[in-house]
């Protein structure tokens, strides 16, 4: 029998801002088999279930980590439902409204030697807490000798289908042309006929046999240059594409300008209606300098701590949701879209928010919807190789002396405000923003700006990562 608090702890796997992260060589049978006991062991004091959902990203690596994820459900006496490759917030969804937990195998945007696994309680998004209680659990279990075959299911695909298709009315997308940067999406077969179902043209670009990490806050060079030359060459009204397991937006306007994630939250909350917000202290100011929502609450980056905000939020407000850098939406209540309901799906998801900019900008372009914004321009960038007890201590040093740090990092303005929600986020006298993170799964220092003038937050960030290392 094997104890799946020695074997975690042995794996080298770590929880990340959203799930376990690691090496495909660290995810053997039994870590993975251990997660899943971990998991399962430790909610059903709370939840009664008998099936668990389980589905997968287009990884190489993700097929066999399913089977041994599988082959440990079917352990516990439970039995598995296998929905193949879809986007997470579609195995979420389809999960949710069954009452059942659910496990993603993927790792989202990073590289494709490594992989990860997200899980799902029948409520929604596991907590922090329920992060720790994983790590500590001592669940026993025989090791994974013989992976099952997998049988595909189509209904978390086609729920999540009619999740939007039903929302809105059938001409929506009438006379709009949308191509669709496939790569190698968890749900690069079901956006084109979502679309095409609405009355929009589609174009598919990009598809790839090989998985391409496609990170929506870091955008390639190369990716910006084909949008762009993709909306020269088709005359597209808007770009449409995901991160690897389809629970974060990539969109270009019309010109092929890829947006913020956080400018394409503000949008769709704004169209939503929504009272009040959950987003992390990492987001563009714009959300608060818009005065569109009645409250909004900035949290430590990831969407477990935007999720912890929505039982406080609910109960002030009719409304509530969350959105992070990267443009997962997160929708925390009920809401209504025209005539129809919206149900709550509180966790990342690629489709909403691109659905509300197409409705916002029905009568008009993209970029002119963007345009009417507060004009707020956000960078970031990272220290690679740079010990995180060596960003601990300059941070720490800074809350002590903050003025020594500017002084330090060739900054002449004053400070107005400083947080240390996560990390130490300092507001200049001229309203521009600097912020120090240490990564939370790797030795990198990251560095974000804020400013009026998208040229000065990328100098801002440069500056930034050249001084703190004299």
């Amino acid at each position: 029998m094997l104890l799946s608090k020695d074997v975690l702890a042995s794996s080298g796997v770590k929880f990340g801002t959203s799930g376990a992260r690691g090496l495909v060589t660290q995810f053997s049978n039994d870590v993975c088999a251990a997660f899943v006991h971990a998991f399962l062991t430790g909610i059903q004091p709370q939840f009664t279930f008998e099936c668990v959902a389980v589905a997968i990203d287009n990884r190489p690596s993700s097929p066999s980590m399913a089977m041994a994820c599988v082959a440990a459900i079917k352990q516990l006496g439970l039995t598995p439902v296998y929905y193949g490759v879809v986007p997470t917030p579609a195995l979420a969804y389809r999960a949710m409204q069954d009452d059942i937990p659910c496990i993603m195998v993927t790792g989202s945007h990073i590289p494709f030697d490594r992989n990860g696994l997200k899980f799902y309680r029948p409520d929604g998004e596991i907590t922090k807490a329920d992060e720790v209680a994983i790590l500590e659990s001592r669940a026993l279990f025989e090791p994974i000798f013989e992976l099952p075959v997998l049988k595909k299911n189509e209904y978390a695909r086609q729920s999540y289908i009619e999740r939007y298709a039903s929302l809105f009315d059938a001409n929506l997308l009438i006379g709009k042309k949308i191509g669709i940067y496939e790569h190698s999406s968890a749900g690069r077969d079901l956006y084109a006929n979502l679309f095409s179902s609405l009355g929009a043209e589609v174009i598919s670009l990009g598809r790839s046999d090989e998985f391409v990490p496609i990170d929506t806050e870091a955008v390639s060079i190369e990716d910006i240059a084909k949008a762009k030359a993709w909306s020269k060459q088709y005359g597209f009204d808007a770009i449409f594409s995901t991160d690897g397991d389809g629970d974060r937006p990539l969109v270009a306007d019309e010109n092929g300008d890829w947006l913020r994630g956080d400018i394409l939250g503000l949008l769709c909350a704004n169209e939503l209606n929504i009272d009040a917000l959950a987003v992390p202290v990492s987001c563009n100011t714009a959300i608060e300098k818009s005065a569109a929502f009645k409250q909004v609450t900035r949290t430590k980056i990831g969407s477990p701590y935007v999720i912890a905000e929505f039982e406080k939020l609910s109960a002030q407000f009719d409304s509530v949701a969350g959105f992070e850098a990267n443009g997962g939406f997160l929708l925390g209540s009920d809401v209504q879209v025209a005539a129809s309901t919206l149900k709550a799906l509180p966790t990342r998801d690629a489709l909403l928010p691109f659905f509300m900019l197409l409705s916002a900008a029905q009568n008009t372009t993209i970029s002119q919807v963007v345009d009417k914004l507060p004009q707020r321009f956000t960078y970031s960038d990272r220290m690679q190789s740079f010990s995180t007890e060596t960003s601990q201590k300059i941070i720490a040093e800074a809350e002590e002396l903050p003025q020594a740090l500017l002084t330090k990092l060739g900054i002449m303005e004053s400070i107005v405000s400083m947080d240390t929600t996560d990390g130490l986020r300092i507001t200049l006298s001229n309203d521009d923003v600097i912020h120090l993170r240490p990564s939370g799964n790797a030795p990198e220092l990251r560095c974000y700006a804020e400013s009026s003038s998208m040229v000065v937050a990328q100098q801002l960030v440069i500056q930034v990562l050249t001084n703190i290392i004299k």
